[in-house]
């Protein structure tokens, strides 16, 4: 009886320890990272026309500069783009009078340079890009505001590229006004860098990057777009400010698996397309492992706690207990779980040409955004991997339609240049936490990390969830707040940028 008394004890003992850990972790968990960072004093900044630039945003709009697929424009369908560079240099003389301006060669990509007084300190790179997603085919009627008539209708701008990217071009180039009729000189160098393809390639951003830095440009902080403040965020159920330090990479590989072709009258059980299936359904159940403990998604979840449910809380500050269960329930959701594995999408599929033929070569192309923690070798061993039992499979990159690209590097988020983004997005959401993150798509900001460590992703706005649909959606809109919100966000970093 005593044995079995000193194994109970022992036992509650331990599990007194456990809980103990728990807890401590719990009500310690998120002390002391990048919620708790460096402020800066933001400067003020000259009187804004919201007005004026929500008219400018709507005249913007109406250029259908749309993108379908890499080498757009083709030649001689150049005009929208031609058009709004002739209309960018007669809506802001100012800007033109103090920067010079330069068509990188090979396209239609802007870069802009505002010569600073101080040669010694780096550049500041502030990137937007002028082309737009289409529209598609029979549901222009569903839009409020036609999608390139720049309507303003009850406080909103509407049309195509109002927040994917012009509604951030239109804003960089007000900022730039305002700031050069306010008489400001800046001491540090600053290039705007307006891409024109970034939709289907980000050529021109590449190609602008490329003669940057082989005249040694070397940024203090390259700005692009990706994030903003949400309200409310997913996450929370609160306001909430992203700042993307990261993005996701791009591979493509097609997976062919090779069978014995002839009638479909006297097919074999084991056919091509049934290992094709095989194998598309094996990549699915078999995800990439997931990962959360590394930025950003480990500041992001922690800076985060204060404002979660505290078993969610509890969950995360224990992970080597509830890992499994966090990684399942995040797995629900394909934009939670997009942030913490690279994604398997498998998204075109090919068999014989007839339906009566059994197909000798049947593929898949699946599509893989690359997780920071992966890389596009490690993704493919991955294929091999889950599909060796599989007999007759073959795995090939592809490199004929967009360009394949690892994930950029995260930057860091303990320098000036995070905290001047903390601070602005601090006062754009009126005190909401800010939180590093992940980009899920592709920027042309990823081409700027041949060039400077801090690229960052966040246009200083506020956006609802049900406005977030518009992104390459219908009803793509910008209320005129926002635009004033953009350009105060600007001026500001720029400003408090402009320092050594």
């Amino acid at each position: 009886m005593r044995k079995v008394l000193t194994g109970a004890v022992i036992m509650l003992a331990v599990m007194a320890l456990i809980i103990g850990i728990m807890l401590v972790r719990t009500f310690t968990y998120g002390d002391g990272v990048s919620a708790d960072s460096e402020q800066v004093n933001l400067p003020d900044v000259p009187a804004i026309n919201v007005e004026q630039a929500a008219q400018h945003l709507a005249e913007a709009i109406q250029f259908k500069t749309i993108t379908l697929m890499a080498g757009d424009p083709r030649p001689g369908q150049e005009g929208p783009w031609l058009a709004l560079h002739e209309w960018l240099t007669e809506t802001y003389p100012a800007d033109h009078n103090v920067m010079t301006r330069e068509i990188v060669p090979g396209g239609l990509t802007l870069l802009y340079t505002w010569q600073g007084s101080n040669p010694d300190l780096d550049p500041l790179l502030l990137m937007a890009h002028q082309d737009v997603v289409p529209v598609n085919i029979g549901t222009e009627k569903d839009w409020t505001g036609q999608p390139f008539s720049g309507e303003i209708i009850d406080g909103y701008i509407y049309g195509r590229g109002a927040i994917d990217d012009k509604g951030s071009l239109v804003a960089l180039m007000e900022a730039a006004d305002g700031l050069t009729r306010d008489g400001f000189t800046p001491q540090r160098t600053i290039h705007f860098l307006f891409g024109h393809d970034e939709e289907v390639s980000g050529s021109g951003a590449e190609a602008a990057i490329s003669l940057l830095q082989a005249r040694g440009v070397k940024p203090v902080m390259a700005l692009d777009e990706g994030a903003l403040v949400i309200d409310k965020s997913p996450l929370t159920g609160k306001p909430m400010a992203f700042i993307g330090i990261a993005e996701k990479g791009y591979l493509s590989v097609e997976i062919a698996a090779l069978g014995r072709g002839g009638h479909s009258s006297t097919p074999p059980r084991d056919s091509a397309a049934v290992r094709l299936a095989r194998a598309v359904v094996a990549l699915d159940e078999n995800q990439l492992p997931a990962d959360f403990s590394k930025p950003p998604v480990s500041d992001l979840f922690q800076t985060a706690a204060p404002d979660l449910p505290f078993q969610t809380r509890m969950a995360l500050a224990n992970l080597w207990l509830f890992g499994g269960q966090v990684e399942k329930q995040m797995a629900v959701s394909p934009s939670a779980n997009a942030m913490i594995r690279t994604t398997t999408a498998p998204t075109m599929l090919t068999g014989s040409a007839k339906e009566n033929v059994l197909a000798q070569r049947a593929t898949a192309v699946v599509n893989f955004r690359i997780h920071p923690n992966d890389t596009a070798e490690s993704i493919v061993a991955h294929i091999k991997d889950v599909t060796q039992d599989i007999p007759g499979i073959e795995v090939r990159p592809l490199t004929d339609g967009i360009d394949s690209t690892s994930a950029p590097a995260v930057s860091p988020t303990d320098n000036r240049a995070y905290a001047v983004l903390s601070s602005v997005a601090t006062n754009v959401s009126g005190g909401a936490p800010v939180a590093p993150f992940l980009v899920l798509g592709a920027t042309d900001a990823r081409y700027a990390t041949a060039i400077t460590d801090n690229v960052y992703r966040f246009a200083p706005m506020v956006m609802k969830a049900e406005d977030l649909a518009g992104f390459h959606g219908t009803n793509e809109r910008i209320s005129i707040e926002n635009m004033g919100q953009l350009v105060r966000g600007y001026s500001q970093i720029i400003l408090a940028m402009d320092a050594p």
